[in-house]
């Protein structure tokens, strides 16, 4: 277990990484086809098995609230991008699929954010080290995850 100081500092590096590389990122997104909401909960249903997740589900791995989660859903189903059913197996819940249009929407703003991604974050770390970022923030989320469970 890290010291207190050491781990602030980690977390405020991370932070600040964070900030810097989503301001960067965010000058060639293409804001004009989607939001980078709505980018968030696509990627997270294209992830999912049949691109469908229960709406709770969805809530779990985006970075909004769930109020915010449920009107961004509304809009992209408005767009045919995502349909909602009833979930089968519980009639409480409701299943969130991206639809083939859903999927062609995100996948033209994928390849553009992709290259900026690439572009941004490639420049600033070698490919050693992006894998070792990769594994760290893997186990950084993994920890925090099992112990909420």
């Amino acid at each position: 277990m890290s010291d207190e100081p050491t781990s602030v500092a980690a977390w405020e590096a991370l932070f600040r990484a964070q900030v810097a590389v989503m301001r960067e990122l965010g000058l060639d997104f293409p804001h004009d086809d989607i939001s980078f909401n709505e980018y968030d909960v696509m990627y997270t249903l294209t992830r999912a098995v049949n691109r469908s997740l229960r709406l709770r589900d969805l809530n779990k791995n985006v970075l909004l609230t769930q109020p915010s989660v449920s009107r961004l859903v509304d809009r992209l189903a408005a767009r045919g991008w995502v349909e909602k059913t009833p979930d089968p197996r519980d009639a409480r819940g409701t299943i969130i699929r991206l639809t083939d249009a859903g999927h062609a929407a995100f996948y033209r703003v994928a390849q553009v954010h992709g290259a900026s991604i690439a572009r941004v974050v490639g420049r600033a770390l070698e490919p050693d080290e992006l894998v070792e970022l990769t594994r760290l923030c893997n186990k950084l989320r993994a920890g925090i995850t099992a112990r909420r469970d």
